[in-house]
Order: structure tokens, then C-alpha cells, then sequence
């Protein structure tokens, strides 16, 4: 008989009763413990779970997409707490100083999570487009705005939540397994 080594993670032994009712479910089980026996090996991650969508696809467009233009202004994108999925496209005109910009407000600083823009006048600078996507997390007090400083800067933007403020995943709006 093989030497047994025992395994001491109440996390890893949660997760298996979770996925393994057999082996005592929500109730006390067996320990779990190794030896140097050959035994199945049992994938304990989230698509072994359950979990009916690949995590590209549980960031998919759906209805539940805001989408902004934002031209010369300041525009609020999302109040609510979570995490957003932002994507879409930064155009620059060849006028300085053109910024776009996509910050995080708390009412009292800001903080930068995207910019595009052009430094200097030039009749040679070509206008420009940005593709951006990118994930932000938005906790109590924090808002997700955007701004363009010029009538010849845009920044069209959506927006979507992928998971709520504990992680929960959000699943494509009208999704069923």
C-alpha cells in the first residue's frame, strides 16, 4: 500500500462536497487525503461546476449595453457598483490639444483609466481612431464618466455590467441555460 498524505484545505474539501454529493455533500464526509495510488483526477473549476457559458461569452453584447457619444462634453456613463465591461472607439481630430478621456469620479478626484488624444497642432496629423475594451470595477461613491474636449473629438462608448459587486457573473440579458 502506497504512503497517504493528508490534505488540510477546508476550501479544497468544500468545493469538493459541493461538487461530489457522494462524498458527504453539505454534510461532514471524509477527509480528503493522497497517496502514491493512481486516482481519477476531478476538475474542480467553474465550467467543471456548471457554469453554462465560456467567460468570453458571458461578456457577449446584449440589450443590456449603454451606449454614449460624447462630443465636446462630459458625460456620466455608470453610477452603479460592479464590474463594467467599456469598449468602443476614441477619434481624434487634428486640433490641439484634442483629449479623450474615460475617468473614475468620486465626487472630490479623479482617476484616469483611458486616454487618447493629440499633443500639438498639425495640419500634417492625421485624425485618429482608438479602439479600446477594457473591464472597470466601481465600488460605493464611484462614478465612470467620459469627456472630449473638442467639436472635432469624439468618443463613442458602451458600457456593460459582467458581474455584480461580489462577483457574481452577469449573463447576457434574456441568457437560459
Amino acid at each position: 500500500m502506497g504512503q497517504e498524505f493528508f490534505i488540510n484545505s477546508q476550501k479544497i474539501e468544500d468545493q469538493i462536497r459541493t461538487l461530489l454529493p457522494s462524498q458527504g455533500g453539505s454534510q461532514a464526509g471524509f477527509d480528503l487525503s493522497a497517496s502514491t495510488q493512481i486516482i481519477p483526477i476531478i476538475d474542480i473549476t467553474e465550467s467543471a461546476e456548471g457554469s453554462n457559458l465560456r467567460s468570453d461569452l458571458q461578456n457577449a453584447l446584449d440589450f443590456a449595453c449603454d451606449f454614449n457619444q460624447v462630443t465636446n462634453q462630459t458625460t456620466t456613463l455608470v453610477t452603479n457598483t460592479g464590474f463594467f465591461r467599456v469598449f468602443g472607439v476614441s477619434c481624434v481630430g487634428n486640433v490641439s490639444p484634442s483629449i479623450n478621456r474615460i475617468f473614475l469620479d468620486d465626487t472630490s478626484t479623479t482617476k484616469t483609466v483611458f486616454q487618447d488624444g493629440v499633443a500639438s497642432n498639425s495640419v500634417t496629423t492625421q485624425p485618429k481612431s482608438l479602439i479600446f475594451d477594457f473591464i472597470v470595477f466601481l465600488s460605493a461613491g464611484l462614478t465612470l464618466k467620459a469627456t472630449s474636449n473638442s467639436a472635432l473629438t469624439n468618443i463613442n462608448v458602451s458600457t456593460r455590467q459582467v458581474a455584480s459587486i461580489d462577483g457574481t457573473i452577469t449573463n447576457p440579458l434574456l441568457f437560459s441555460s
